[in-house]
């Protein structure tokens, strides 16, 4: 499993992992640069932490089936740490990562803001589908997660309006994207 974390110079902290070998995978430093784009774009507060996780179908959808009752293979799922929902329980249910039993968070670090993951072969499909680049792909994948790791959703028009309009703002200043497809 590769894993690398952002230069301290940025404003978050993102980590990339990859838990599927054997596809051609964007740097990570073009995924730490989408999500943060996406951060900025969402005006996230400084410091917070983003985990981004490419996987394969079965993770997904194995994933898909236990949090969110779907048996069936997803593009993305974010899992927020800040934000609840259907699948994150009430408020008054949650418990703060810092306040978890066990889990210490080290002095003046910020609490993490959630997990992206992607189903890597699902989105080669999906740019397949759509005639564009696997890399615009991923990009439109990081930066929906992102926004529901912030709590934007996409259940009532109005919300969806306000989604649509940050993921084209954020894809607007994506390097690299759109290229062609099938290409990274």
């Amino acid at each position: 499993m590769a894993d690398m974390s952002s230069s301290p110079s940025q404003p978050f902290d993102v980590s990339v992992q990859t838990v599927e070998e054997g596809h051609e995978k964007p740097s990570e430093s073009w995924v730490e640069e989408v999500v943060v784009l996406a951060l900025e774009a969402a005006d996230a507060p400084e410091g917070g932490g983003v985990s981004v996780v490419f996987a394969g179908d079965d993770v997904v959808r194995e994933l898909n089936r236990e949090h969110r009752g779907l048996d069936e293979t997803t593009d993305v799922l974010a899992f927020s740490f800040a934000h609840e929902g259907e699948y994150y329980g009430e408020p008054d249910e949650r418990v703060p990562v810092d306040e978890m039993p066990g889990f210490t968070l080290p002095p003046g670090q910020p609490e993490p803001l959630g997990e992206v993951i992607v189903s890597y072969p699902q989105a080669v499909r999906q740019a397949d589908a759509a005639g564009r680049g696997v890399r615009e792909e991923l990009a439109a994948l990081l930066a929906h997660g992102v926004l529901h790791l912030l709590g934007y959703d996409h259940m009532e028009p109005d919300d969806e309006a306000v989604m649509k309009a940050l993921e084209v703002r954020i894809m607007a200043d994506v390097p690299g994207a759109p290229a062609g497809p099938g290409t990274l």
